[in-house]
């Protein structure tokens, strides 16, 4: 993939050479398989059967350039930001003065999560709203990920990927704007906000972690205090952290070790990333399928596979560890007394907490619990909804787009 250094924004058409698909049918085709035990399901992650049969249906049945063309049909541009490739979609609404609004994609997502939401949000009339809740959208890959292709050095945390994110806006002429994100995206949203805080008018989150939860124990006494729905979130973080958390500790510690296998095997990704599709969804993990279309997942693995970017979008879970290192984790993120955060990132601290408006849309899955959330940040929007997990513009993009446009309205 070409770097572009330039600051020039040009024109980006997907278009995958016939020979990397034809070598990644090959290697599915000439996989060894992985012996696993009988009758454990998914105690000790994918089972081989699931990923087998999956793997099949990648090379035989799925069609890539089926996926190719829908995206190709939303424009498609790449710029130079400090010197990588920063590739995004930018679709404006019909109406002249719509609020533009960045999406911002997690881990191991790609632009691909908010393919059910680009309509309703740019043409609102025709998805039960009114032309008020008209959004233009700027959907970048972040950097490192999809499209925008590996970074080629380091240091790419959450704050660069926010100014390189605000530097895209700046070109493209939105001086105010919106922001909206989850996991990663729940990371550079709140970045935003600290490295352009006269351009962010608001940021709504959803899939928050960092900021949104408790860190060390919980005492008897807050727990009382607590509403059913946030003792469930603590039971959620306390099972995610015994048993859910094995891809961070290796992602932000070793990640480079682990991009060698999942970079020369297709069926080490597919496992690796669907694991996370399955698991992190809403549903019966031993269900035979994904909650999410298998179509959809299996196409977004696919943008990591021909982009060659899942070590590098592994990486930014190092950097970003590794640039907050001085912070003391074992207390809550909060504003200390001389008005710093105590929750560092690479780069300054925000001089003073932060005015910026958030909302926070809590899915089923989601853990974030709003007092831990208003320690850091200026929450003025807060939902909880019964349906919907970790990747909720893929799994319930109604009730996103509802929060999405009642936060934004608050705005106006």
């Amino acid at each position: 993939m070409t770097v572009s250094t330039g600051t020039t924004i040009s024109p980006f058409t997907i278009a995958v050479p016939q020979a990397d698909i034809d070598d990644l049918h090959r290697r599915i085709a000439n996989t060894r398989w992985a012996p696993d035990l009988p009758g454990i399901g998914w105690n000790n992650g994918v089972p081989t059967a699931f990923v087998r049969e999956l793997a099949t249906y990648w090379k035989d049945a799925f069609d890539w350039r089926a996926w190719e063309d829908r995206l190709n049909a939303y424009p498609q541009f790449t710029t130079g930001i400090d010197g990588e490739t920063l590739h995004f979609l930018h679709i404006r609404s019909a109406v002249p003065d719509a609020t533009p609004l960045v999406l911002l994609h997690g881990w191991p997502g790609s632009v691909l999560e908010f393919i059910h939401v680009i309509g309703p949000l740019t043409d609102p009339v025709a998805h039960g709203g009114t032309a008020e809740d008209a959004f233009h959208l700027v959907i970048p890959s972040n950097p490192g990920c999809g499209f925008s292709g590996p970074v080629h050095d380091a240091g790419w945390t959450s704050d660069r990927s926010a100014r390189a994110v605000a530097e895209l806006m700046r070109r493209l002429g939105y001086e105010r704007y919106g922001v909206q994100g989850g996991d990663r995206g729940a990371f550079i949203g709140p970045a935003l906000a600290k490295v352009a805080p006269e351009a962010v008018i608001g940021v709504h989150l959803n899939a928050a972690t960092w900021g949104f939860i408790p860190w060390g124990d919980v005492s008897d006494e807050d727990r009382a205090s607590m509403t059913d729905r946030e003792r469930a979130s603590l039971d959620r973080l306390a099972h995610w952290t015994s048993e859910g958390n094995g891809y961070f500790q290796i992602q932000a510690t070793r990640p480079q070790t682990l991009a060698h296998a999942l970079t020369d095997s297709p069926v080490g990704l597919l496992a690796w990333i669907g694991d996370a599709f399955k698991t992190w969804a809403q549903g019966d993990v031993e269900a035979p399928d994904f909650p999410i279309d298998r179509d959809l997942v299996l196409a977004n693995i696919s943008i990591y596979w021909f982009t060659n970017t899942i070590g590098s979008s592994m990486r930014a879970y190092y950097e970003d560890m590794h640039a907050a290192s001085d912070w003391d984790a074992g207390d809550d993120a909060s504003w200390d007394d001389a008005g710093d955060a105590s929750a560092g990132s690479e780069g300054g601290e925000w001089s003073s907490p932060p005015t910026t408006p958030f909302g926070v849309a809590v899915f089923a899955e989601d853990i974030a619990i709003r007092r831990y959330g208003e320690q850091m940040y200026a929450i003025v929007h807060w939902s909880e909804f019964d349906r919907g997990g970790h990747f909720a513009a893929l799994e319930a993009p109604d009730l996103l787009v509802g929060d999405v446009r009642a936060f934004f309205a608050m705005l106006r």
